[in-house]
């Protein structure tokens, strides 16, 4: 699979620029891209900013397989639902099509591994064999798979906001110290199983009684595009932000750190990684 590190283009649903609600913070990063002369352009005809979710996964140089995109989340909300199909006609794309239910915010990858929550197992229920299940997504995007839990509060059960791979056996990852005691429990075999590092990234709860979704807090979902990661901060009481930039920039001593204050977004359930789709070209 195409490394995150590799990939020199960034797109975006263009709504993230059309929605007002919306428009400041996507202003924001374009004036970071430009920056760093990193190409970037908007997606037509989709129906929500979480493009992340409903765009093909890209397995090599102009290699592209896409996911059937009907997450249990949106069941009742089909106007926000984005057709796969329709979305990669409109913007010229061509991709392997599969009918394996999966969204692109449940997978974070390197070359040849990617990590999924258990919540695939949830929006495929017709496999009665979670072994077919695994072989067939591995067979498609040509990696190991490594399965680790969900966050069962989290509406997604999405692995984008726990976890991302710094290399072949080093994880970066939400602190386990300050995560839910059954997922730190059922994550520990697993690291220990792939012989994995894992370094713990602080993060920290919002609270907000409009916005139960927020994602507000969580670090680990930044985005990463060529030499550039865009971290989020948040600048609220609570925060991390220092420490967790000055984390950053030990882990990654080599890439250019940057960030972004992107509140307007977290707000509604999602933040950098969940925002852009990042390939090669």
């Amino acid at each position: 699979m195409i490394l995150s590190k590799d990939t020199n283009t960034v797109l975006m649903s263009d709504l993230l620029q059309s929605d007002i609600r919306f428009s400041e913070s996507c202003n924001q990063l374009t004036a970071l891209l430009d920056k760093y002369s990193i190409d970037y352009r908007f997606i037509k005809e989709t129906k929500d900013i979480w493009c992340r979710d409903y765009m093909p996964i890209q397995t090599g140089d102009g290699q592209y397989v896409q996911f059937r995109y009907e997450p249990s989340y949106l069941k009742d909300d089909a106007v926000l639902q984005s057709d796969p199909k329709e979305v990669c006609e409109a913007n010229g794309i061509k991709a392997r099509f599969s009918n394996i239910n999966l969204d692109g915010g449940n997978l974070v990858n390197w070359s040849d591994r990617a990590i999924l929550t258990d919540r695939i197992f949830d929006e495929n229920p017709e496999y009665s064999s979670k072994s077919k299940l695994i072989s067939e997504i591995e067979e498609l995007l040509e990696v190991e798979v490594i399965i680790i839990p969900q966050i069962k509060s989290d509406m997604t059960g999405h692995a984008d906001g726990l976890i991302r791979f710094l290399d072949h056996n080093t994880l970066v990852g939400n602190d386990r110290n300050a995560e839910f005691t059954y997922w730190v429990k059922g994550i520990k075999p697993i690291i220990q199983s792939y012989g994995l590092d894992y370094i713990d990234i602080p993060f920290f709860e919002f609270k907000s009684k409009h916005y139960t979704d927020s994602a507000i807090g969580c670090y680990v979902n930044f985005l990463e595009v060529k030499d550039l990661i865009v971290v989020p901060i948040f600048e609220v009481f609570g925060n991390r932000d220092e420490e967790v930039v000055k984390l950053f920039k030990s882990i990654y001593p080599k890439r250019t750190i940057e960030t972004i204050n992107f509140n307007q977004i977290g707000l509604h359930g999602g933040l950098l990684n969940c925002t852009t789709w990042t390939i090669k070209e």
